[in-house]
């Protein structure tokens, strides 16, 4: 059995551990000796077997209170659950099921929260915009004149994307329907053509009463540094809604870094996070557990 490290409060993404540990019971282990007790069952190129998990728990108390969607979708290779909000039926119906079995899978291992992440634009101006300025940062970096087009893109790209957020919410208002006891959160996009920007969230949870909001602060981080929604006024405007939030640093176009090592201003995010919401640290898989572990210390010494 592994030996306990000392416990924290904090939530442990799978992901940190990316293809390091190949089953559930290894990763739940490894989580509890660093302190974890709590795992969300977060994204891999290579999901992990869930084989040995009820074992695991017995013996540990590991609890798994949030579940990301995203499965790959055969046809296409994309995350079939990224594709709720698509105005091609077929498509939105396998976002659907992938999602609808994700919620079999969270209600079965005791998952409370399923969090959606978004989905790209399909109007097709906007997929060719999004593309030219991103080879553009690629090529010059993030100039003054880049960051007020791509404010303006986003603005443009928002109205122009209006009937799918539309679906997003009617796919929404079907899952929540069929699942009444799971607690859906919707977390925003990273790229400039991501469907869940900052205005579509609003209108997802104006729609949606009972639906919660999962912030992202390296995400949120990477879009203002493009000239997009500063993080404050994310945390302003939904920071009430929040049910939980990804906790990682980020600079430049990096994301998942270790906190303290990017440009994240962990003091502002302090003053909104509500008490009661999952502080899941989601740490990219290149990092290991010396970086786990001082991401734990520097987010206590600032007050989380």
């Amino acid at each position: 059995m592994t030996t306990p490290g000392i416990p924290n409060e904090y939530v442990l993404s799978t992901t940190c551990f990316g293809t390091r540990l190949g089953t559930i019971q290894d990763q739940i282990f490894a989580a509890v000796g660093m302190g974890f007790r709590r795992l969300e069952l977060g994204l891999a190129e290579s999901p992990p077997s869930m084989d040995g998990l009820e074992d695991s728990q017995r013996e540990t108390g590991v609890q798994l209170p949030s579940l990301i969607a995203g499965c790959r979708d055969p046809l296409c290779g994309n995350l079939a659950a990224e594709r709720l909000g698509s105005l091609r039926g077929e498509e939105s119906e396998r976002a659907l099921n992938s999602v609808r079995r994700h919620v079999r899978l969270a209600r079965s291992w005791g998952c409370r929260f399923v969090v959606l992440r978004g989905s790209k634009m399909e109007h097709a101006s906007v997929r060719s915009d999004a593309q030219m300025l991103e080879a553009r940062i690629a090529r010059g970096g993030i100039l003054p004149e880049v960051r007020e087009e791509a404010a303006a893109f986003v603005e443009r790209a928002e109205r122009l994307s209006q009937s799918q957020v539309e679906q997003f919410c009617r796919s929404l208002y079907t899952l929540r329907q069929e699942a009444p006891d799971v607690c859906f959160a919707v977390e925003p996009g990273r790229a400039l053509d991501d469907l869940l920007g900052f205005a579509a969230i609003g209108w997802i949870l104006d729609d949606a009463s009972n639906v919660g909001y999962w912030h992202d602060v390296g995400r949120v981080h990477l879009r203002e540094r493009l000239g997009l929604t500063p993080q404050g006024e994310w945390l302003e405007a939904y920071g009430a809604r929040m049910l939980g939030v990804h906790l990682q640093d980020a600079a430049e176009d990096e994301a998942e870094m270790p906190i303290g090592c990017g440009e994240v201003d962990f003091r502002l995010l302090a003053e909104y996070v509500p008490r009661t919401a999952e502080r899941v640290l989601e740490i990219g898989p290149r990092h290991g557990r010396a970086e786990i572990l001082g991401s734990v210390q520097v987010l206590s010494e600032l007050g989380f």
